[in-house]
């Protein structure tokens, strides 16, 4: 069973003026709810956690894009660091490819994969998905089924943070950051229509800038 640190429904959050945020984003933030060094901290957990379970093997990295792009360079950061200062290590290679399931702040009924084609070059490999955040499940289990049609020798899912959720499938993924309210988050790479991956903390995102900059 994946250790995770739960945020609960009732959580209140920190005021925007105890951080340092963009003054761009001022009015567009209800709250932060992770500040940005309790999200490296945990990344580095995770990253202990992975080198212990799967090191020895050769793993290939890959990052679903956009959102993961700040988690999974941090993440592979602390497992480098790990690498050269432990008695385990974990020899690692990258890959990318992008998922879209989001239209503003509404998940679709279905999961476009960029870059699937490429997915061929995993046959036989260990694989480690590095993902942002896990809402209903249902991209994950999209493109592990996709993964599965390639027979890569293991897979193991990471994922920064993980929705709770009515409408989630029951997915949970080996690894997990913390698990959180069923809250539109923003921050840390986490967007909405391309804005807020600039802002360093993750924040609940207020109801006037879902207007402001949708599409």
């Amino acid at each position: 069973m994946a250790t995770y640190h739960q945020i609960p429904d009732d959580e209140k959050g920190y005021e925007l003026d105890l951080f340092c945020v963009p003054k761009h984003y001022e009015e567009d933030l209800d709250r932060v709810i992770i500040p940005h060094g309790l999200i490296m901290d945990r990344t580095e957990r995770l990253a202990r956690d992975i080198v212990r379970d799967m090191g020895g093997h050769h793993i290939v990295a890959l990052c679903v894009l956009k959102g993961g792009y700040k988690f999974f360079s941090d993440l592979l950061d602390y497992i480098k660091a790990l690498n050269q200062n432990c008695d385990k290590s974990v020899p690692l290679t990258v890959d990318f490819i992008r998922l879209k399931s989001y239209c503003n702040d509404q998940s679709t009924n279905s999961v476009k994969v960029i870059g699937g084609d490429e997915l061929s070059t995993l046959t036989g490999k260990n694989v480690l998905i590095v993902e942002d955040i896990v809402e209903t499940g249902r991209t994950m289990e999209t493109l592990l089924s996709l993964l599965s049609e390639c027979n890569p020798k293991m897979v193991k899912v990471v994922s920064l943070l993980v929705k709770r959720t009515p409408r989630g499938s029951g997915y949970r993924p080996d690894y997990m950051g913390f698990e959180v309210p069923d809250w539109f988050l923003v921050g840390y790479a986490l967007d909405y229509n391309e804005y807020f991956r600039d802002l360093g903390h993750i924040c609940i995102l207020n109801e006037k800038a879902k207007v402001k900059y949708k599409v």
